[in-house]
């Protein structure tokens, strides 16, 4: 079988686009997979692309420097709202710089045409609508949901609810996304499923829990909400001057971050640490994990922190915290943007070193959940089960598509 995934720009750092390379990587042992970027800014991609993946890109925007700047980005991209891309993926995708490139949706309706895939995912809603209007009906067309619905806006949702039909299934990250999904769209309940991120087979390393150091981890925006997270950590460096954050994650939008570093007088103990291929290493130097966000669409940084043995502390904020975190077993959940309870938890396992490495080894049992060839197959299994239900259509995709 081939399985394409269509990601906005596979060339970039962030969250969906490891946790797409990391599915690839599994699936790509019993199946020959690519993944196809809309757009190409960079003529290496940050992360390394799994041996036996293949990659390409459909439209050059050019390298940090050479290509368009914001300024004109906003222009084409209000052009191109004007123009038609607004009618096919809604205003919030149309205004997405990774859909500005005029080249990029035709060259993406090509592929579909041309394509030898078996199956077709696509991986944030702009995508997906474009799947549901030119996937031809050889194809399997999956939508892969990165996101929790609530988050989306009310005009994003109104095109979600009236194309999506069209694809053949669709998979979200967390129970509660699917619960959320099933009771907005009218779909055979086997039509959606609940898959988590896998996390890739290594031999990952293990804190020792002895580094005076928490983390925190995600871009620069400011859904991650790390002036927060700054204000909890202050209280435990008022305590404990000794305890350092470093935050990783790339992005310029961390302003307000470094004013408020400043204004509690953490420029010794704050470090933004930048972006960061080796996310697990880093966080094995850590002993404790801090999330701050005012959403997750599920908490992927959670899972690699307890692979290598380090308990996390976060908002129970929707969706993915609770689904992955037992509290008091692997960690701390703390009620949804309490920042003084998000302190105290934190200084509970900073002055509780038997407790964070108890918490410890309980996370390294809880990452298992997350083993790569158990959810791989669960793909595959559903893969089976939308083609089988797919087949049975006699043809219905192509009364519908198009």
């Amino acid at each position: 079988m081939k399985i394409a995934f269509v990601i906005a720009n596979g060339y970039g750092m962030g969250g969906t686009i490891r946790t797409v390379y990391n599915l690839a990587e599994g699936l790509s042992a019993r199946h020959e997979v690519e993944i196809v970027s809309l757009v190409r800014n960079r003529k290496k991609p940050f992360f390394p692309v799994p041996e036996g993946v293949g990659l390409r890109g459909l439209a050059w925007t050019g390298e940090p420097g050479q290509g368009v700047s914001s300024a004109r980005l906003g222009l084409v991209g209000r052009l191109a709202i004007r123009h038609g891309t607004a009618a096919l993926i809604g205003e919030t995708e149309a205004r997405r710089e990774n859909f500005y490139p005029p080249t990029a949706l035709g060259a993406l309706r090509r592929y579909l045409r041309r394509t030898d895939a078996d199956v077709v995912i696509g991986t944030r809603p702009g995508i997906n609508l474009l799947l549901s209007r030119w996937a031809p009906e050889r194809v399997l067309a999956i939508a892969q949901e990165h996101v929790n619905l609530a988050d989306h806006s009310e005009e994003l949702r109104g095109q979600i609810e009236r194309a999506y039909s069209r694809l053949d299934g669709m998979t979200v990250l967390t129970e509660a996304d699917r619960a959320a999904y099933r009771g907005f769209l009218e779909m055979p309940s086997d039509w959606l499923t609940a898959l988590p991120n896998p996390l890739p087979d290594r031999d990952y390393p293990r804190s020792a829990h002895d580094n005076p150091i928490i983390v925190g981890a995600g871009r620069m925006a400011p859904v991650k909400q790390y002036p927060k997270l700054v204000e909890a950590f202050a209280v435990v460096a008022g305590k404990h001057p000794d305890w350092r954050l470093r935050i990783y994650g790339g992005g310029s939008k961390d302003g307000a971050l470094r004013r408020k570093i400043t204004e509690l007088g953490l420029n010794n103990q704050v470090t933004l640490m930048g972006r960061t291929k080796d996310l697990t290493g880093e966080l094995a130097k850590a002993s404790l994990l801090a999330v701050s966000s005012r959403v997750e669409g599920f908490g992927m940084t959670i899972v690699e922190g307890f692979s290598v043995g380090v308990p996390a502390v976060s908002f129970d904020c929707p969706h993915g915290p609770r689904e992955i975190i037992a509290d008091g077993q692997d960690g701390l959940l703390v009620p949804d943007q309490d920042v003084d309870a998000l302190a105290a938890a934190m200084l509970r396992l900073v002055e509780d070193r038997d407790e964070r490495m108890r918490m410890g080894r309980e996370a390294v049992k809880s990452a298992g959940r997350y083993a790569m060839e158990p959810i791989v197959r669960q793909w595959e299994e559903f893969i089976e089960q939308r083609s089988a239900a797919a087949g049975a259509r006699d043809g219905s995709r192509a009364r519908r598509r198009g």
